[in-house]
């Protein structure tokens, strides 16, 4: 594996004055420049900060790729869309230290987990257009990102209550279980109606804008969705809408359910390695992707296998 050289603390953006910080992770001895991955973390918009994830020296900057994580504004501080202002901030960032960090501002990738996968798939349909807002540094540069990895990320806030599961339906995984339990969307306090700052069935208009389907079009970068069935936290449904709405436009999309899988297993180092997480795989290709190997299981190797094949190429 590759050395990496880990500079934390940086300063991506200051909304109002508050600085937002950012952590690179860059293989040493690599060829420049290094394709990048940016990591978004989960939480429910309201808790979590760029620390909470995997251990991205392992998972991928050992392996070749430059990995980054930021903190963006939370739903106590800032209501959407603070958060993807935020994000797309930190892609224009990245392009805008490429040179000094021997970085490929042609291709930069995105993933992220939960609400962070919400915000990776706003980001990808949205690309430069849509918002801008108060966060304008380095608008110089271009928010468009080459590739999408969204795990178990939010969509159409106003379906995912009709689709939850219960407890017993997901007694298998006690993550689910403990993350949200009884709470629903619709709710006054529910982590939607917090970033939005009303509950989402007085604000339709605002739940429409924090979409990622209201942004879909033809042309946009490859998209690898993955969903647990027994999430508690997301329905799976939330990533079948995505799925249905990207493909019916003609773009690159896999889906990947995972059978008793539940919510946040990007934050796991050790995924899929104690027993094997069999998927049922939907593609908008004919066949499988090329880079999805027959019977491919859930572990970190399907991301960077994806990654690899649409930044590296």
């Amino acid at each position: 594996m590759m050395q990496v050289m880990i500079v934390q603390d940086l300063v991506y953006a200051s909304p109002h004055g508050k600085p937002l910080l950012a952590d690179l992770y860059v293989p040493q001895g690599v060829k420049y420049p290094i394709p990048v991955i940016l990591w978004l973390h989960g939480g429910g918009w309201k808790i979590g900060d760029r620390k909470l994830g995997p251990d991205l020296s392992r998972y991928f900057a050992e392996r070749g790729f430059a990995m980054a994580s930021i903190d963006y504004r939370l739903s106590g501080e800032a209501r959407f869309p603070a958060q993807i202002e935020d994000v797309k901030t930190a892609v224009r960032w990245l392009r805008a230290v490429a040179d000094q960090y021997g970085l490929d501002p042609e291709h930069i990738g995105l993933w992220g987990s939960s609400a962070g996968g919400h915000l990776a798939a706003l980001a990808g349909t949205t690309g430069s257009g849509m918002l801008t807002g108060d966060t304008l540094e380095h608008s110089e540069y271009s928010s468009d990102v080459q590739a999408v990895v969204d795990g178990y990320g939010p969509t159409d806030f106003l379906q995912m209550d009709d689709h939850r599961l219960t407890t017993e339906q997901a007694s298998d995984d006690p993550e689910s279980v403990r993350l949200h339990p009884g709470k629903r969307s619709a709710d006054v306090d529910s982590p939607e109606s917090l970033l939005l700052g009303a509950p989402i069935g007085d604000c339709p208009e605002r739940v429409r804008e924090a979409n990622p389907i209201t942004y879909v079009k033809k042309d946009l970068p490859p998209f690898l969705i993955l969903h647990g069935l027994s999430d508690l936290a997301v329905p799976a449904h939330q990533s079948e809408l995505l799925y249905e709405a990207l493909t019916a436009c003609g773009n690159d999309a896999t889906l990947c359910f995972i059978p008793g899988l539940g919510h946040g297993f990007f934050n796991r180092n050790d995924l899929g390695q104690d027993e094997p997480l069999s998927m049922s795989v939907q593609s908008s290709s004919d066949s499988l992707p090329e880079w999805l190997a027959p019977g491919q299981t859930l572990t970190h190797d399907l991301i960077e296998s994806f990654f690899r094949y649409y930044l590296r190429a």
